[in-house]
């Protein structure tokens, strides 16, 4: 009897493990069946128009075998033929409105003269670009249908790292292919990005999965799938996906007027590294320093200056500067917000109304360069330094500062260029603008040996702290 207890117990055991083990391993195939109805095959048709070369024709008019090669052989102006043909492209989407809304990427509708759509009941519709917003790479797509699946949205916020994910769209034009990883980060970066918090995941996306959705394994969309980390064009183990409540953000918006708009602080900033923190008396890198502030634009009337660090936006705390994009790109223009910011050892508050994203691109320039000083001696950080001449101050707009001629040693390890102009040195908080070579080399004097210096510098129009570490004992 006792014997049978011990077997009947081993016996339970080892049923209860194996089914935590099958328990673990999930099961996509009610998700698939349920959700892929709402997933759509989107295909896009560009026309491009160009002329061909073609040989020049081979006989003059006076030749004897002009009548009779003319038949055969075409003449055309110029030696061109004009010429159309179509670029056709593939992509994913799905549907959230009955009625026939449709998300995808901006990349996937950009440019196209015809985008057609294709359920997987096999019907096609043409398609309208109701909007579409590159900054985001959100589209939205319009077909005249009722009563058509519809996805769930899931809470972003609810997404955890390590959570299993599906993705379901069209690789290489492959209807309702199904994928699946896990959540491999939340909130990331990507260069040129800065108005998305990226999911990243270790799904499979390769061409053709662009637009389509990435769900939870509630049946909900948590993002879209957006784009790949590879060096071979295909999937590598590494992709981004928009989150979907900044995606349904967009589309509300270009639903509403078929266009985005976004709030703005003008200013340029940078990400605060330790030896950055150092400098300006943070207790940790934090926060988002400003480099320049855009004349008249809506932080230099609100009283924002170079070398503040943002600290928090609207009660929001910036862990890091991708944050702030983010956050005033999200405010409604003209909203009058509240900037923390971190000045000269203390921080303040300033109150700010939040101005309106244009598309207008800047002109940069470089700066000019000027004469070389006679005697090409290096300061402490390895830079060969001239004032800025009466010209160049006109010029660059500028009331002092430093042209670098010549970057030696330390310096040249830090990014520093010929032609970029030193404006200011920061220590402990404190900036103290440059004027001239000999009060810039007597500041450099009280410096340490092996500290670090942190400058900041113009390089066109734009502005950035530079951190040089290691100050040798010259």
């Amino acid at each position: 009897m006792r014997r049978f207890v011990v077997l009947f117990v081993f016996s339970f055991f080892c049923a209860f493990s194996f089914a935590q083990t099958v328990r673990g391993l999930p099961d996509f195939s009610e998700l698939a069946e349920k959700q892929g109805p709402a997933v759509v095959n989107i295909s896009t048709t560009q026309v491009v128009r160009g002329n061909s070369q073609v040989m020049p024709f081979p006989f003059d008019e006076n030749d004897p075998a002009f009548e009779f090669f003319k038949r055969f052989i075409p003449r055309h102006p110029g030696g061109v033929i004009p010429r159309e043909f179509e670029n056709k492209s593939l992509g994913s989407g799905f549907i959230v409105s009955a009625d026939g809304y449709i998300l995808t990427n901006a990349h996937v509708v950009d440019g196209a003269d015809e985008v057609t759509v294709r359920l997987t009941d096999k019907r096609e519709f043409k398609a309208k670009t109701i909007g579409a917003d590159k900054r985001t790479d959100v589209a939205l797509l319009k077909i005249e249908a009722v009563g058509l699946p519809v996805v769930k949205l899931a809470d972003t916020a609810q997404l955890k790292v390590g959570e299993w994910v599906v993705a379901i769209g069209s690789p290489f034009g492959f209807d309702n292919s199904v994928t699946a990883g896990i959540v491999s980060a939340k909130g990331r970066s990507l260069p040129q990005e800065s108005y998305v918090p990226f999911i990243q995941t270790d799904v499979a996306i390769n061409p053709g999965n662009s637009g389509g959705p990435l769900f939870n394994m509630r049946g909900e969309v948590v993002g879209i799938n957006s784009q790949i980390y590879s060096r071979s064009g295909g999937y590598m183990g590494v992709s981004f996906a928009i989150p979907i409540d900044v995606a349904m953000e967009v589309q509300q918006q270009l639903r509403a007027t078929g266009k985005v708009s976004r709030g703005r602080l003008g200013v340029v900033i940078q990400e605060v590294n330790r030896e950055l923190a150092d400098s300006l008396g943070l207790s940790k890198p934090m926060g988002a320093v400003v480099n320049a502030v855009e004349k008249g634009g809506p932080a230099e009337k609100a009283g924002l200056e170079a070398g503040d660090v943002i600290l928090k936006f609207d009660g929001k705390a910036i862990v890091n500067s991708a944050d702030l994009p983010r956050l005033v790109g999200a405010t409604r223009p003209g909203t009058r917000s509240l900037v923390q910011v971190w000045r000269k050892g203390s921080t303040r508050e300033i109150a700010v109304v939040v101005g309106e994203v244009s598309d207008e691109k800047q002109v940069v320039s470089r700066p000019a360069r000027g004469a070389k000083p006679p005697e090409q001696i290096a300061n402490r950080l390895g830079l060969v330094l001239s004032e800025l001449t009466a010209e160049q101050k006109r010029e660059l707009k500028m009331g002092s500062g430093l042209l670098i001629e010549e970057v030696r040693g330390l310096s040249a390890r830090a990014d520093l260029r010929p032609g970029d102009v030193v404006i200011a040195v920061i220590s402990k908080g404190a900036t103290t603008e440059l004027r001239s070579v000999e009060q810039f080399n007597k500041l450099l004097a009280q410096f340490d040996k092996g500290s670090s210096v942190t400058l900041l510098v113009r390089r066109g129009e734009m502005q950035t702290f530079v951190t040089i570490k290691g100050l040798n004992g010259n």
